[in-house]
């Protein structure tokens, strides 16, 4: 499960790298999103592709099991590859139309990684592109406006010692079929992302410290 990844360029950046025009309206988003936050993704509207900040994770309610009362809803983050066709649950309808999928920039996710209670923050980067796109879903919702998730795939075998699941990396040819084609073609593109193209960059920043930006790691672990 991914509950954090950091977008460390500038909108402006972002929209050119996928060929977006850079709306007049200022963005909301914070440089390490964490869900609930807002984060910058790139869909298709009549056509052409646009900019726009949501929140990441699909609202997902529950019942308190004291109260009988609801609770505050929380955001699910990551979509399973393997319920994406499953009509029972909460993400085949979204994955089922092309303009309800989108491309989620990031520069590096984090996963973390050591004892319960000392855990710190492991960033995971894609050596060929410095500026990647995760593959996305997104809806409008009652509680937050428009939201997004990320799809999630098992890992690849150079991760597993960090996670066993990662985020769908798109390649850059591929992203043109994830925002337009049929799900029966989109969803050849939910794979693993060949390992010799990450790097773990390990921290002492501990995990418990939401909001707060990792220091640069010493020493990058190639894969």
């Amino acid at each position: 499960m991914c509950n954090l990844y950091t977008e460390r360029k500038s909108a402006a950046e972002v929209a050119a790298h996928f060929g977006v025009e850079l709306p007049v309206q200022a963005f909301n988003s914070a440089e390490d999103v964490y869900p609930g936050y807002s984060g910058i993704v790139v869909r298709e509207e009549q056509g052409k592709r646009v900019l726009q900040s949501m929140t990441w994770g699909f609202p997902r309610h529950s019942t308190s099991k004291k109260t009988g009362l609801p609770n505050k809803p929380s955001p699910t983050n990551n979509a399973r590859d393997d319920q994406l066709f499953n009509p029972y649950g909460m993400w085949s309808e979204w994955f089922a139309r092309p303009a309800q999928r989108c491309l989620i920039p990031f520069t590096a996710f984090a996963e973390a990684v050591g004892e319960k209670g000392a855990m710190t923050k492991t960033w995971i980067s894609v050596t060929d592109q410095p500026l990647a796109a995760w593959a996305g879903l997104w809806r409008p919702t009652d509680e937050w406006g428009d939201a997004y998730t990320g799809v999630m795939v098992d890992a690849t075998e150079e991760l597993l010692d960090i996670h066993d699941r990662m985020p769908v990396i798109l390649r850059p040819e591929d992203h043109e079929t994830w925002l337009r084609a049929p799900a029966d073609v989109a969803i050849g593109l939910v794979r693993k992302y060949p390992g010799d193209r990450l790097v773990a960059e390990h921290s002492n920043d501990p995990w418990s410290d939401r909001g707060k930006a990792s220091p640069p790691p010493e020493m990058p672990t190639l894969f």
